[in-house]
């Protein structure tokens, strides 16, 4: 398959690229990894007028550490650099505990964060964790900047909150704080297609072992990723124990609508979120609890 006929611009500056999406607005594109954009655009699902190269924008790659508390990670930071750099273990255990469930290696080496998150496929496995780090997200274009809570930057199946003429710049995350805990898992058909259910939880407890905080999200378990706020009140305030987990579990069963698919029927899929969200939350809790 081929694309449809396209006009290509290679961005010389940020500035550059800005100007170019607020000329050409829905009808351009951004081209970072590439590895989401280009196959739908080979099977002509995206088709558009006009791809902006912003792969010379080395400002927009790198992850930076601000204050003791958050980390700023570029739109244009590839995959590959984030699984190598070893503050992503220290400081995002959630980010690299999933990095390697994220497709295979060779689309790694060319992914990006900004891509990936823009992208917003809902089975794909980081919409999922920034949403339940309580991520945010920087949209630059040339009238401004403009931070978006990561709840509430994914509208849709592959639909954000951006305006045609904004670009996803940089994405801030919260750095792991002491007494806490986090797991991802997924089940998938094979290594690197895309999850059937995944699950992506943060545990934090006091020095009496006492939840503060849990946050759950879920990827491919409705239309964008899902945080499962209800279940992750109910642990609050309490030590976490088998109850207290099976709790979580029904909840987050009863409150997603899964689409299904030739490979998981939406029963399937409840079931597996259920299942998912147990272990997860048993695992967050007992690293959480190695810290006390």
């Amino acid at each position: 398959m081929k694309p449809a006929p396209f006009k290509y611009i290679a961005a010389r500056s940020l500035e550059h690229a800005l100007a170019l999406k607020a000329e050409y607005g829905d009808e351009a594109r951004f081209l970072a990894g590439g590895q989401s954009l280009v196959p739908t655009m080979n099977f002509r699902l995206t088709q558009p007028a006009v791809l902006i190269d912003i792969n010379p924008l080395t400002q927009l790659a790198g992850m930076q550490k601000s204050g003791p508390d958050g980390l700023h990670i570029g739109a244009l930071t590839r995959y590959r650099d984030l699984e190598r750099d070893p503050a992503t273990a220290r400081d995002l255990p959630l980010v690299a505990e999933a990095l390697p469930h994220i497709a295979h290696p060779q689309i790694r080496n060319r992914g990006t964060i900004g891509g990936n998150l823009a992208h917003a496929d809902p089975a794909s496995e980081m919409p999922a964790i920034v949403v339940a780090l309580a991520g945010q997200l920087r949209a630059r274009s040339t009238r401004g900047d403009r931070w978006i809570a990561a709840a509430e930057f994914f509208a849709g199946a592959l639909a954000t909150t951006l305006a045609a003429d904004e670009m996803l710049v940089e994405v801030k995350l919260p750095a792991a704080k002491p007494r806490s805990g986090a797991c991802f898992m997924e089940v998938a058909r094979r290594r690197g297609d895309f999850a059937l259910v995944g699950v992506a939880c943060t545990v934090r407890i006091d020095e009496d072992g006492r939840c503060v905080q849990a946050r759950i999200g879920l990827c491919n378990a409705g239309d964008k990723p899902i945080l499962a706020e209800d279940a992750g009140a109910s642990l609050v305030g309490r030590p976490i124990g088998t109850a207290q987990i099976d709790e979580a579990g029904e909840l987050i069963q009863r409150a997603i609508d899964p689409g299904g698919s030739i490979h998981a029927s939406k029963e399937f899929q409840r079931h597996l979120a259920g299942v998912l969200t147990k272990r997860a939350l048993a695992e967050a809790n007992t690293r959480a609890q190695r810290g006390l």
